[in-house]
Order: C-alpha cells, then sequence, then structure tokens
C-alpha cells in the first residue's frame, strides 16, 4: 500500500501554554473540533499519554449523521509533539513550534481511499482553522 501523507500547518498568536490547553483538553476540543457551522464535536475523552485514547464525537447538527473519531496515543511529548494511531490504522502526528508571540502548530496525517486527498486536506485544514480562531479568542 502506497501511504500518501498529507500536511497542514496554522500559526496561533498566543502562547505554547494556552495552544497546547486548547488543542488537548476537552472543556476546549468540544468548542473547535468540527469543519463546519453545521457540524458540532458534543462529546470529547482525551487520556493524553502514550498507550491512552482520544474520542471525539462528531456530529451534523441537524442530526442526520455521526461518528466517532478514536485515536491511541503513540507518542506524547507536553507542549511539542502528538502522534497518535486511528482505529483504520493510519498515522497522525501534530507537531507544536514556538514562534515569536505564536505558535505554528503543524498536522501530518496519512490520507485514507474513500474521498479526495483535496477534500481530506481542506476539512482537516478547517478544523485547525478553527482551533485557531477559538484559542486567539480564548487567551488565558
Amino acid at each position: 500500500m502506497n501511504t500518501k501523507i498529507l500536511t497542514i500547518d496554522i500559526v496561533v498568536k498566543s502562547s505554547i501554554e494556552n495552544v497546547w490547553k486548547t488543542y488537548t483538553r476537552p472543556r476546549h476540543i468540544v468548542n473547535w473540533n468540527f469543519a463546519s457551522n453545521d457540524w458540532h464535536c458534543p462529546r470529547v475523552e482525551n487520556d493524553l499519554k502514550v498507550g491512552g485514547t482520544y474520542l471525539a464525537r462528531m456530529e451534523a447538527k441537524d442530526g442526520s449523521f455521526g461518528f466517532d473519531f478514536k485515536a491511541v496515543y503513540d507518542d506524547v511529548i507536553s507542549q511539542k509533539k502528538l502522534t497518535y494511531i486511528l482505529e483504520d490504522g493510519r498515522k497522525v502526528t501534530t507537531l507544536f513550534e514556538p514562534l515569536k508571540d505564536a505558535v505554528k502548530v503543524t498536522t501530518n496525517f496519512e490520507a485514507e481511499n474513500q474521498n479526495p486527498l483535496d477534500m481530506q486536506k481542506a476539512g482537516w485544514q478547517a478544523i485547525l482553522n478553527n482551533f485557531k480562531k477559538y484559542t486567539e479568542r480564548n487567551l488565558e
């Protein structure tokens, strides 16, 4: 199988501590983890350690469709790196790079075979864009 790796990134104007907190804590994740306004993420569980599980319930707001996004952490380095393996075996790595007055967040993920690559990349990027907006509004 020839696995295609897709990359998305964003620069968030916030401290590394705030970026990490809003990226990893369920009470924050439910506020940004969706690709469009007609979707939401009503429930998140996050056991942030190697071997720990991540679960995000993704649902259309009209109730027409929903699914659980599940993964197991393979690598967790606080405020630097997260790697997890999805239920279907695909690997996802997110890196956190402090910049002057900001943090660059980069995610590399193995593409799936059901949807076009540009559609997958656009969906993951939309979620990351929501993360940026939410994090910059919620400075702690």
